[in-house]
């Protein structure tokens, strides 16, 4: 997806990257105990077997999970959505695609352990949403996550038939709501942020009244490294902004927690869409 609404342009990339696991491998030999034998041929005695006590490991204190901000919700405006009102506490963090599963599963996670609130933009056709379904439900269920449509499988919109655009997003909705039992009308994401006019009629026509852009992006949808992907965040996770990421390649997930840092020292609440807009 293009990081900017008015140079839209995705760069696709051959794959993503791989994480390369070493398996390290141990042996352990286990001999008979040693016996000692005294100066008297009569007595036989057993070394005495001293044993280390295993310490008790020291629990580990979890992450606090920040209280969320409680703001008063907004009439949700008419139009394409690219930032949030001014003067919200925060920011609308976003995320798009879901090609590398793992991915996916890091951006759950990091949802689970810091509290952050997320959006995410959700092509169907992308394996990714199936298989961690299971872990993303509770946090969808609770609000924490948002889910909005992004079509199933990431076409240009601006290039298809109107029942060809509806065909795109309703295949999408049903995917979300089967998957998830969620509605995410309407909330939409064109792909690559293409949309018209004709685009945006033939959305509302199946409920999705409300494209939603952005106003800073983590440039990630294709391979940059996690340095460049905390440098974009520096850049753009500003107050009443929403930023949009991706979910594509494997320099996003060490980029998390530097991201949350980041969030925390500028005390930058998260908010989904849905927080910030009545709808």
């Amino acid at each position: 997806m293009n990081h900017a609404p008015s140079t839209s342009r995705r760069a696709v990339l051959a794959g993503a990257g791989g994480l390369l696991t070493t398996a390290l491998l141990s042996a352990c030999a286990t001999g008979a105990p040693s016996v000692r034998v005294s100066s008297s041929p009569s007595v036989r005695r057993s070394a005495p077997t001293t044993q280390t006590p295993t310490p008790t490991p020291t629990p580990k204190t979890p992450t606090p999970m920040p209280t969320p901000v409680s703001i008063a919700r907004q009439p949700l405006p008419g139009g394409t959505i690219t930032g949030l009102p001014t003067g919200t506490p925060g920011i609308a963090w976003t995320v798009d695609d879901g090609v590398d599963s793992s991915v996916v599963e890091a951006y759950a996670r990091f949802a689970l352990e810091t509290g952050t609130r997320l959006t995410f933009f959700v092509n169907g056709a992308n394996p990714s949403w199936t298989e961690h379904a299971d872990l993303l439900r509770p946090l969808v269920a609770s609000g924490q996550v948002q889910l909005g449509n992004h079509t199933w499988d990431h076409p240009a919109l601006t290039r298809l038939s109107d029942q060809g655009i509806a065909d795109e997003l309703q295949r999408n909705h049903d995917f979300i709501a089967s998957t998830y039992g969620v509605d995410a009308r309407p909330f939409y994401r064109p792909p690559f942020g293409y949309h018209d006019a004709r685009v945006d009629a033939a959305a509302a026509r199946v409920g999705y009244s409300t494209p939603v852009l952005w106003y800073g992006s983590l440039a990630d949808s294709g391979d940059i490294t996690t340095d460049q992907i905390v440098g974009f965040g520096e850049q753009w996770f500003l107050p009443a902004h929403i930023v949009i990421g991706h979910a594509n390649h494997q320099g996003t997930i060490a980029a998390l927690p530097r991201l949350d840092q980041l969030l925390r020292d500028r005390r930058l609440a998260t908010f989904t869409l849905r927080d910030v807009f009545a709808t």
